[in-house]
């Protein structure tokens, strides 16, 4: 017997492909039919890809053909699964009245991206912008000290209704950190989900009111914290802080990498050079690089980011942070001069960003089997 193709089209039109409503001829599931003497081709394509569905849909259309066409008709069904590309479910979310997040990273520890992080937050200030200061380097915070607050506790407040943490502030800038709630010599001593919940309740539990810019200090490294960061919150840009030396460059790219995931993919503001040379008091024209000259500012250019600028080594730098004065408010000196170029080149770098690409989102973070999987 031979069959003819547009009975089976119209034997077809009896089923209805699970979830899609119209009958698959209708609808387009049908994507060909052939037929040779007493054998038939069915191509399908369908949405759904469980296995359940694709067995149900086979069974049906060889039954229908048995039952409406020829009970002796040699069926062949070959299915297609083109499911519909999946909506990205955003847990984060933006705080509202705070206007810019900037992530400040370094692949490597010590290389003074916190005491970069606190200045950049004063220099901020004394331009007159609104800032805050999220400490999330969870196991060893350093704003309390830098800022001198350190015996400071947040007070409660009640906003529409909700107790909230008021940030302590001095210097003009806002700051939040786990430091605030441990002894100084009580080790932090957390699991990953543990120290996210705690991230979460100093951003979202916090009455961080108007804020221009706030900025994060994050820990060292590319782990657990920074994934966590940026599940909650959309990310304006990055800073990467290094020094020139190429153990510290190699981490530092790898921070870079990091943000410029594709499944992240958080814009890179640019890379500051820290500790870029040593000046001697008594040799104001000698440069001396002593970790290697220019070696994060050949990294940004390799990397095609911007470079933000660089800081000397000066031991005032150091004993400024450990007082909790910060050396940006030295007034008429090298250094302020430094940190508000510095500074400016940032705030020039997140205009530029929000001029030209989308806001951030928040990304889709899941772990399997030991490795972490991140979508947007």
């Amino acid at each position: 017997m031979k069959i003819n193709k547009n009975d089976i089209l119209e034997a077809l039109k009896s089923i209805t492909v699970p979830g899609e409503g119209a009958n698959m001829v209708d609808s387009g599931a049908v994507t060909n039919v052939m037929t040779f003497a007493d054998e038939v081709v069915v191509d399908i394509t369908i949405k759904n890809p469980s296995l359940q569905a694709k067995k149900k849909v086979e069974v049906d259309i060889l039954k229908t053909i048995h039952e409406k066409v020829y009970a002796k008709a040699k069926t062949k069904v070959n299915i297609k699964v083109e499911a519909p590309a999946k909506q990205p479910e955003i847990k984060g979310k933006a705080i509202p009245g705070i206007k810019n997040i900037v992530a400040v990273a370094s692949g490597k520890g010590g290389v003074g991206k916190s005491t970069v992080t606190a200045n950049l937050a004063v220099t901020l200030s004394k331009m007159g912008f609104n800032v805050g200061v999220l400490d999330a380097d969870i196991y060893g915070p350093s704003m309390p000290i830098m800022f001198d607050v350190e015996g400071e506790r947040p007070l409660a407040v009640n906003v529409d209704g909700k107790s909230k943490m008021k940030p302590v502030e001095n210097y003009g800038v806002k700051i939040l950190s786990i430091g605030f709630f441990t002894q100084p010599n009580q080790a932090v001593i957390w699991r990953g989900p543990m120290a996210a919940k705690a991230l979460n309740q100093m951003i979202f539990d916090a009455a961080w009111g108007e804020l221009d810019f706030l900025l994060i200090d994050l820990p060292p490294g590319t782990g657990d914290i920074h994934l966590s960061i940026m599940q909650s919150l959309p990310i304006t840009g990055s800073v990467v802080v290094s020094t020139p030396q190429s153990v510290a460059l190699a981490d530092a790219k790898k921070g870079v990498a990091m943000f410029q995931q594709e499944s992240i993919n958080v814009p890179v503001l640019g890379i500051i050079e820290n500790m870029a040379y040593f000046t001697p008091e008594e040799l104001p024209n000698n440069k001396y690089y002593i970790f290697g000259k220019e070696g994060a500012k050949n990294l940004a250019e390799d990397l095609e980011v911007p470079f933000l600028g660089e800081l000397p080594i000066v031991q005032s730098i150091r004993e400024a942070g450990d007082v909790g004065r910060p050396a940006a408010l030295q007034t008429a000196t090298a250094l302020e001069s430094a940190f508000e170029t510095l500074t400016r080149n940032v705030v020039q770098e997140v205009v530029a960003r929000n001029k030209t690409l989308p806001p951030t989102e928040a990304i889709k973070i899941t772990t399997m089997a030991g490795c972490s999987a991140v979508k947007k």
